[in-house]
């Protein structure tokens, strides 16, 4: 039985299976097996029918009518609209916390960073999907970034479009190995933002998140 460490069951469930989504675990619209999930994972029967309610809540499953839920489409057009708000979001969010950070805000990037370009991007466990542990340090390298920005709704708005995104992303890891440099993007983007260069700061923001909509919309959505 997993450990709570003070949580609730059904937010060490919420947790769980989160980062399992997330990391690329379920496909799109899968079916979610809650008997499987309780079995595999240990939790009770309540803790994983809350957890998928939250996760219901927030678009990454989907609720049907006497059937359990579904993992939420990939669709090319949610696509679309998300990466575009995102790179609206997102990049005044970056250009708002180069002006106000300072030098803590810079050393917090540069760790970040560091710390990611030191990690496999594919479990080493189970190279056909994400690292956790990358996918834990992605978070935090991109939080780092916008970390000075003074707008609370700001960054509560994109940390709705970053956790969405990361669904689209992870569906991209088949293909990414070949087609980007994944550490090369991050290093020049956090170069440019500690150099308080926030015109090609953005830009690069804006190539970064593109990057991943394009490789999905050449390989993957609308299969």
């Amino acid at each position: 039985m997993p450990k709570t460490t003070g949580q609730s069951m059904a937010s060490v469930a919420y947790d769980q299976i989160r980062a399992d989504i997330l990391g690329g675990r379920f496909l799109s619209e899968e079916k979610v097996k809650i008997s499987d999930l309780v079995k595999e994972l240990g939790f009770s029967l309540g803790a994983v029918r809350e957890a998928l309610s939250r996760l219901s809540s927030e678009g990454l499953v989907v609720a049907e009518t006497n059937k359990g839920y579904r993992i939420a489409k990939i669709t090319e057009s949610e696509l679309a609209d998300l990466t575009q708000t995102r790179v609206m979001i997102e990049s005044e969010c970056l250009a708002n916390a180069i002006r106000n950070g300072d030098l803590k805000w810079e050393t917090n990037i540069v760790a970040a960073e560091f710390e990611l370009s030191r990690l496999p991007l594919h479990d080493p466990a189970n190279p056909e999907r994400s690292n956790p542990a990358w996918n834990a340090a992605h978070k935090r390298f991109h939080e780092a970034l916008v970390a000075a920005c003074d707008s609370p709704w700001l960054l509560r708005l994109r940390e709705m479009l970053f956790v969405q995104a990361e669904r689209y992303r992870a569906a991209t890891l088949p293909y990414e190995r070949q087609s980007r440099d994944l550490e090369g993007e991050h290093r020049a983007l956090a170069q440019a933002t500690i150099a308080r260069d926030a015109p090609a700061a953005t830009q690069l923001l804006r190539d970064h998140l593109n990057k991943t909509r394009q490789i999905l919309m050449d390989t993957v959505v609308g299969r």
